[in-house]
């Protein structure tokens, strides 16, 4: 696939097929997502690869989290939020290392690991895959830091829900740059 048809293709994909994908998929997804830029060579993210059981017990942290907020929550609506870690057969949550070196900022680091995510999304149809970055509250809760090894001050900038796609997705209406650009000479 060239890079601009990618671009102009792709798109987030909900209905994924229960398949677990691949290691050596899961792999080169990795090796697109680290050829990001990142100022001084820093390599700022972070990677956690939750398949199987994990979703599970991740989807049991976002339970945990509604029901502390929500004492008297039904339990539907628990078993509603257990299952948002079990919408696709893979997950990949991208943390952000703050800025160790001093001339990093971290604003930098953050762009840098959002350019690792975008080439993850790029790659995806590529090798098959669909591909939909989600955060949500649960991506700044501590609790969920926790479960997946950050620090609580650590960005955590994505949840990557990866599948195989489920039938042909229908096209969807492309952003145009016009109204958000300025031409200066």
């Amino acid at each position: 696939m060239e890079v601009i048809e990618a671009i102009f293709s792709r798109q987030s994909i909900t209905n994924l097929r229960p398949d677990p994908v691949p290691r050596e998929l899961v792999e080169r997804l990795l090796a697109a997502a680290v050829q990001a830029p990142n100022h001084y060579r820093v390599r700022p993210w972070r990677f956690v690869v939750l398949q199987g059981q994990a979703r599970e017990r991740l989807g049991d942290v976002f339970a945990e989290i509604l029901r502390d907020a929500h004492p008297d929550v039904p339990e539907a609506a628990l078993e509603k939020e257990k299952a948002k870690a079990l919408r696709s057969p893979l997950l990949i949550a991208v943390g952000v290392d703050a800025p160790a070196d001093a001339r990093v900022v971290e604003v930098e680091n953050i762009c840098a690991a959002a350019a690792a995510v975008e080439n993850v999304l790029l790659a995806a149809p590529a090798l098959g895959l669909a591909c939909k970055w989600r955060t949500g509250d649960a991506a700044r809760d501590p609790r969920v830091k926790a479960f997946l090894g950050f620090e609580p001050d650590q960005h955590l900038i994505s949840f990557l829900y990866i599948g195989f796609p489920e039938g042909e997705p229908a096209p969807v209406e492309r952003p145009n740059f016009e109204d958000r650009t300025t031409w200066m000479e």
